[in-house]
């Protein structure tokens, strides 16, 4: 994979590193480029939506709460990607951050509640802005090593990836069509097993559950932020973290391996301030997409690369499109019965899941703290009002430390020793680590 740009750069709008136009015959058509778009939104939308919504429920959301959440993560990932793809004419996509969402999704409760969880994401946000302009503190999240960040993911998926087990035994007659529909897909159709196992949770809740025609109507819920430092270290720090080292870098990769350089510096300061924006609503996190970018900005948006940008735009519309019917979608996840929708989402991280344990456990040098890491943040803890994310990376550091101290009179072991990568290294990133 081409490495994509270091964090401390950034392109110039004139000199952004776009493929020239290459116009293939046949390919003039705008067609493709919007379809591919279509396709990247719905999909990545279909995919995690449950996910979010389960996210922000766990620190706090009422539904209503959620609902705003979810409509306004869309809103805000429209209008940002409205602005680079436009003003660059470059596919660059942006969705939510998924890692992020899954993190607030194993938070035992935050001190302060739901108004401290926004002043989290608040905080969060500033990061990613501070990030763009001070080079040190992108250097200080690509110090942590890439196999502690993975396991520390790995850590926060695998108790939502528990889900389907448990509740195919608890309800078979109602999950086990959801299971069978995304195995099968799985083998068909991998794009849409995901999509299409949420259709058919959400056609069970349709067909079982009530909705009140009120709560199908998109509404925004403002929430005045509040700031605790458990908040602050338990969900800002490891948000922040996960969506730089999980989201945004991947994003940067994937962009560079078709050919295109991503303006960095601008880029995170656009889907920074938007998470900013869109805090006191209930969105979490917005960054570069990865997958999605895959799917926008590769050969299935056509063969002119110069039109690709357009796939973004149709996705930003798709975006708004769906935000009118997110409020629908919650209210139906909320009227689900007890385990379906927890099994749909644990079925749509399984692959994000895979990925981070390859990479956090491939290095012999790097495993024992990295599975120590991943315990401790799968263990839900929470020690003096901090979550376990937090304490997972700190465990993980320390013990990588202790091990890696050298014994006065013992000779070094057999073998390489890895130095353990930094986290947060746009030419190192799988593009798999991300999953919108």
């Amino acid at each position: 994979m081409t490495s994509a740009p270091p964090p401390s750069s950034d392109a110039a709008p004139g000199a952004s590193g776009a493929p020239s136009p290459v116009t293939s015959p046949g390919t003039t058509s705008l067609l493709t480029p919007v379809l591919a778009g279509v396709v990247a939104a719905v999909v990545g939308f279909a995919s995690t939506f449950v996910v979010v919504l389960a996210g922000l429920t766990a620190v706090g959301a009422t539904p209503a709460q959620a609902a705003s959440g979810l409509l306004t993560l869309c809103v805000v990932s429209a209008l940002t990607m409205l602005w680079l793809a436009v003003r660059h004419r470059m596919p660059i996509t942006v969705a939510w951050s998924t890692p992020g969402a899954a993190l607030l999704a194993t938070t035992a409760g935050v001190t302060g509640g739901w108004p401290a969880a926004v002043g989290a994401f608040v905080a969060t946000g500033l990061l990613i802005v501070a990030t763009a302009f001070v080079p040190r503190l992108g250097d200080l999240v690509a110090a942590i090593p890439h196999s502690l960040a993975r396991a520390m993911l790995a850590g926060v998926l695998l108790p939502l990836c528990l889900a389907p087990v448990v509740a195919l035994v608890e309800s078979p007659e109602v999950v086990a069509p959801v299971v069978l529909t995304w195995l099968v897909l799985l083998r068909l159709a991998p794009r849409w097993a995901v999509p299409g196992a949420l259709a058919v949770a959400l056609a069970i809740v349709a067909a079982t559950a009530h909705v009140r025609a009120a709560d199908l109507v998109p509404v925004v819920t403002w929430t005045v932020p509040s700031w605790s430092l458990s908040a602050l270290v338990g969900i800002a720090l490891p948000l922040y973290v996960v969506t730089m080292a999980s989201q945004n870098v991947p994003g940067v990769a994937v962009m560079s391996s078709l050919g295109y350089r991503v303006p960095w510096r601008e880029s995170l300061a656009v889907t920074g301030l938007g998470t900013v924006a869109g805090a006191c609503s209930g969105g979490h996190a917005v960054n570069l997409a990865a997958i999605s970018a895959a799917l926008a900005a590769g050969p299935a948006a056509g063969g002119d690369r110069a039109r690709r940008w357009v796939a973004a735009l149709s996705a930003a519309v798709t975006y708004l499109v769906l935000a009118v019917g997110s409020s629908a979608l919650a209210a139906m996840v909320v009227a689900a019965a007890d385990g379906l929708m927890q099994a749909a989402a644990g079925l749509a991280l399984l692959a994000t899941l895979g990925a981070a344990l390859g990479e956090a456990l491939a290095d012999p040098a790097e495993r024992e703290a990295a599975a120590a890491t991943l315990v401790v943040a799968a263990s839900g803890v929470t020690v003096l009002g901090i979550g376990a994310a937090f304490w997972a990376l700190l465990v993980g550091l320390v013990l990588r430390a202790f091990l890696r101290t050298p014994v006065p009179g013992r000779s070094a072991p057999d073998g390489p020793v890895s130095p353990g990568g930094p986290a947060v290294s746009p030419g190192r990133t799988s593009s798999s680590a991300g999953r919108t």
